[in-house]
Parts: structure tokens; C-alpha cells; sequence
């Protein structure tokens, strides 16, 4: 029989353990072990537990923002449908990649998301360096609502129509600027295939989110933009700005009379864009697809139909895994017009 010692001495002399005492702490060990294993199966997984406290939702850009507006009726309706508080944080700054970054290192844990736009698959060819990789450290959650955008100008403008604009860009090359929500946005890239399309020499002032780029067209600061329907609609109403053409293949229901900018003056234009619902790398799958159901279930909710409407955007229904193939598409489309475009890169 093999015996186990102990290196504890008396003197010089070693004690070993009776054969009775170690059968004895075998049979103890193999209780202990058995009873672990059964805790943890029994154990529910985090998918099972989940949401169990406050679910955090980070925009990329200001409050009173497009993405704010559909922020905010989404997380008041997904609050009542899982039964945990739902917040919304807004962390702009840089394109929208401040907010991107900070969710990708935050814990996958499935109380943290992302509401972003098709700025974020924009991001990888417009940057020569990040301080995330927004393909490989978030997850592709689900496609919420598809968006247009709108070209507008101060009233002040001698510009009845996109055409009219158009030629008298052209006269005037270099003195003319167009404001954005950041630089390597979604807005600011649609913007320079416009530039390259007409042939127009316009430059760009960047801002931090959709409000302030407002206030700073409507006091002349800028004398154009191209910015997401919601953010435009109100202040259309209000004659505040004109509007002279949508990026849309079809004309946006809302803003009848204005037209497409390939009936404006660009064949072939049209482009469409999306908000969407990612989270950090890492989330267990089965918390990824609730809440892409969960989500999917909120935007095409009776109490999300009015809002929708008036924030001019559609209702998607679009999952993880044919998200992440679009996604992955845009990135690479993107990558291709900023270099036909020659468009600079970004630090």
C-alpha cells in the first residue's frame, strides 16, 4: 500500500498518515467534490438571470440630438417590456468614437449598450488609428430604424433649388461651409460624396452633435448641411432653413415636396442610413439574442409608431447575424468611396 506523508517532523522523525485516516479524507474529498459540481450546475447562467438591475444605453452624440430623441422613447418603452430601470448616456465627441470606445471596454455582461449610426462602419476607413476596433470589439445587436438625411442652407442663401446651390458653389470655390456632427461621421462622408459627385469645393466645420450644428446654420455660421431628417424636420416647419434635396431613392413621406437629390441634380445618388444596437465583444449569446428580440418587439410597438413618424425615421427588423453582414458589407463600401474619393484620413 502507498502512503501519502505529511513533511511535518518530531524530531527527525516523519509521521505517516494511517491508512484508515486517508481512505477517510479520500471519501471527504469526493463528497466535496460532488456537492461542488452540483451547486454549479445548479447555478443559473447570467442569460438566465438577466436583466436583473439597470441597463445603460450610450449614445455618441449630444442630448436633443436625432439619436437622443430615438434614445429615449426606445429605452422608456424597453424599461416597460424587461422590468428593469433602462437609462440612456450620451458620450460625444470624436466622430462618435469616444462613446464606441467606452462601451467596447466596458464589462460583457449585457448592461451596457451601444446606439449608434452608420457613422460606425465608417469609422474603420476614416481613422488611421483607434483606440478600438469597432468590427472586432462590438457585436452586432440588431438594426433599429433605417434614416434619411437632408440637405439644407440658411435662409440668407441666393439658392432656390439643389441646382441652384449647386452652380453657385461652383462660382464661389472655397468660400462656402458646410457643418457636420464630427468628422469621419456618417453625414460628413455623405457629405464629400456630394462634393465629389458635383464637383463642389465647400468646407467642412465640424460639431459636436445635430443641435449646435442647427443653431450655427440658422445664424449663418454655416451656410449649409446635410443632416438627418429629424434633426432638420422641426426647424424646416418652422421656416427656420430651407431644404433643397434627401439623399433617399424615394422622396421622404414626411417632406413631400422636397426632392430627391437624383431629381435634384445627381444620377444614380441615392443613400440610405441606419441607428443601430451593438454591444462590447464577449456578451453571451443567448443575452445578445433577447435583446435583439426585445428591441425589435419595442420599435415596432403601437407606442413607438407616433415617434417614429415624427422623428422621420422607419422601423427595421434586422437581427444579429444579417446586421453583422451588413454592417460588415458598409465597412468595407465605405473603405472603397473614401479612397476613390481621395478623401484624407483622420487621426
Amino acid at each position: 500500500m502507498i502512503q501519502l506523508r505529511f513533511k511535518a517532523r518530531v524530531g527527525a522523525a516523519r509521521l505517516p498518515i494511517p491508512s484508515s485516516l486517508w481512505s477517510a479524507l479520500r471519501r471527504t474529498l469526493a463528497c466535496l467534490c460532488a456537492l461542488a459540481a452540483i451547486v454549479l450546475c445548479a447555478a443559473p447562467s447570467a442569460a438566465e438571470t438577466w436583466p436583473n438591475k439597470t441597463i445603460r444605453i450610450v449614445i455618441p452624440f449630444p442630448v436633443g440630438g436625432s439619436v437622443d430623441g430615438l434614445a429615449r422613447v426606445f429605452a422608456a418603452r424597453l424599461q416597460t417590456q424587461l422590468g428593469v430601470p433602462v437609462i440612456v448616456e450620451s458620450r460625444p465627441g470624436a466622430g462618435g468614437n469616444v462613446a464606441g470606445n467606452a462601451v467596447s471596454k466596458s464589462p460583457p455582461d449585457g448592461y451596457t449598450w451601444l446606439m449608434h449610426t452608420n457613422g460606425l462602419a465608417i469609422a474603420p476607413s476614416m481613422y488611421r488609428s483607434l483606440p478600438f476596433d469597432p468590427v472586432a470589439d462590438l457585436a452586432r445587436v440588431a438594426e433599429l430604424v433605417t434614416t434619411s438625411s437632408i440637405f439644407i442652407v440658411n435662409n440668407k442663401m441666393p439658392t432656390a433649388t439643389f441646382r441652384d446651390f449647386i452652380a453657385y458653389a461652383k462660382a464661389n470655390p472655397g468660400k462656402l461651409n458646410y457643418g457636420a456632427t464630427g468628422v469621419g461621421t456618417a453625414t460628413q462622408l455623405t457629405m464629400e460624396m456630394v462634393k465629389h459627385a458635383t464637383g463642389m469645393d465647400i468646407q467642412i466645420v465640424p460639431f459636436t452633435g445635430d443641435a449646435p450644428l442647427m443653431s450655427a446654420l440658422i445664424g449663418g455660421e454655416v451656410q449649409c448641411a446635410l443632416v438627418p431628417s429629424t434633426a432638420a424636420k422641426s426647424h424646416l416647419d418652422a421656416g427656420a432653413v430651407r431644404g433643397l434635396a434627401v439623399t433617399t431613392e424615394k422622396r421622404v413621406p414626411t417632406m413631400p415636396d422636397i426632392p430627391t437629390m437624383m431629381e435634384a441634380g445627381i444620377p444614380g445618388f441615392s443613400v440610405t442610413g441606419w441607428i443601430g444596437l451593438f454591444a462590447p465583444s464577449g456578451t453571451p449569446r443567448e443575452i445578445v439574442d433577447r435583446m435583439a428580440r426585445e428591441s425589435l418587439i419595442a420599435i415596432a410597438s403601437d407606442d413607438l409608431a407616433q415617434p417614429l413618424v415624427n422623428l422621420t425615421v422607419d422601423a427595421a427588423d434586422v437581427g444579429p447575424d444579417a446586421f453583422d453582414k451588413i454592417y460588415k458589407d458598409e465597412v468595407a463600401s465605405f473603405r472603397q468611396v473614401v479612397k476613390d474619393a481621395n478623401i484624407p484620413t483622420q487621426d
